[in-house]
């Protein structure tokens, strides 16, 4: 196999024509990698993708060839997949309020040009979900806000109505399954590209705990922070460090580590019903 990228979470192969997709045990935050893994982060990550896309694939083709065909050191953390062309826009769908989003509403209330009602607290449930896309950015740069009047102008107008649609049809048939199983997902970031025939097809990884954001449904409470299955908790300890968001990161002491593997599990058993 020939290593063609390696992203913040992901190592990217060529093998046979077809993309070898790792996941591995790396975690970012604010654009940083930090130096210490978190284990079983990777397996995690790839298999709630895999059950996903299993529930998502009457809405959208995705790349998947295979989970099971793969080097047998990757075993459990890798994908076989279509090579895709991807499409330069990250494409978010929210159904509260939190993150990036909260702040832009705070500035301007309105996220993405989406004029949105006042009195709207962190956390609070949106009409309805909206979507919201960025910018994709090289590593180590930030995504950027853009409307959807951009990409039209990028992508042109079928296919920017085509990425709004598919965005929110995968992030409500999430939500609705999360939500079943006590899972509120705040908010999802999804990546498209087109294969070889030219279809626009669901790519990367789709509702996991690095792509979303995961609440306890009975823990939800608007107005303040929310109890996270996801690496906000990561992210709130980095920024109560003192550092300063540039690389290097810091070592991420062991107790750390330890919640947020269990939080990563927890949301993947929540949401599939499986054992890890």
């Amino acid at each position: 196999m020939k290593l063609i990228h390696s992203g913040k979470v992901r190592d990217v192969y060529e093998d046979r024509g077809d993309i070898v997709l790792v996941a591995s045990d790396r975690v970012s935050v604010y654009d940083a990698i930090l130096p210490t893994p978190i284990p079983d982060k990777g397996k995690v990550l790839t298999q709630l993708s895999l059950w996903w896309f299993e529930q998502l694939k009457d809405i959208v083709p995705n790349h998947v060839i295979s989970a099971t065909d793969v080097p047998a050191e990757f075993e459990g953390r890798a994908v076989r997949c279509k090579a895709l062309k991807m499409v330069q826009v990250e494409c978010i769908a929210r159904g509260y309020l939190a993150g990036l989003g909260l702040k832009e509403y705070e500035r301007d209330q309105a996220v993405s040009g989406i004029a949105l009602p006042e009195g709207l607290v962190e956390g609070s449930r949106l009409p309805e979900p909206i979507f919201t896309p960025t910018t994709k950015a090289e590593l180590g740069a930030h995504d950027e806000f853009i409307t959807f009047a951009d990409v039209v102008n990028q992508e042109g107008e079928d296919v920017a109505e085509n990425l709004k649609k598919i965005t929110l049809d995968v992030y409500k048939r999430g939500a609705e399954i999360a939500r079943e199983r006590g899972v509120v997902i705040a908010d999802t970031k999804l990546e498209f590209g087109w294969d070889a025939d030219g279809v626009l097809t669901l790519g990367d990884e789709v509702l996991t705990s690095d792509s979303s954001r995961f609440w306890p449904l009975d823990e939800w409470q608007p107005g303040r922070p929310q109890f996270a299955f996801d690496k906000q908790f990561v992210r709130d300890w980095a920024a109560g460090t003192g550092w300063d968001k540039k690389a290097p990161a810091p070592e991420v002491p062991q107790e750390v580590v330890e919640v947020t593997r269990a939080r990563y599990i927890e949301a993947y058993e929540r949401i599939t019903g499986r054992s890890w």
